[in-house]
């Protein structure tokens, strides 16, 4: 089941909150996605959790953006993937995330953290 992980994905398209995608925004989106700049597209996958646009990433977001990609999954995980598993994995990330401790993730702690794991992969 794709549908939720879809809605999210609508919602990082959709830059005018008009609850519809232009022709505009739609070629934009698939633009930025194909050809944009690490940063760029960072700050997409940002936008793609930080659900209600408020500037942080919860972990009740991220749970709803995880759980999507489980459902979408669906069959061929490996193991049965249940809230606990969910949970477990968001736990984690956040704990990667989080940096300052506050419980949301910040854009700032988002792009310095993910800067810091591509640096300590090409080492």
């Amino acid at each position: 089941d794709c549908s939720a992980y879809t809605h999210f994905v609508f919602n990082t398209f959709d830059q005018d909150h008009s609850e519809t995608i232009s022709f505009e925004e739609f070629v934009m989106g698939l633009s930025l996605l194909l050809r944009g700049t690490m940063l760029e597209k960072l700050q997409w996958v940002f936008s793609l959790y930080d659900v209600n646009r408020d500037g942080v990433i919860t972990s009740e977001e991220m749970q709803m953006v995880v759980s999507s990609v489980y459902d979408i999954m669906g069959k061929f995980c490996s193991s049965k993937i249940d809230d606990t598993v969910i949970k477990n994995h968001v736990d984690a990330l956040f704990e990667k995330l989080d940096v300052d401790r506050d419980g949301v993730i910040s854009f700032d702690e988002f792009i310095d953290t993910c800067r810091k794991v591509s640096q300590q992969t090409l080492i």
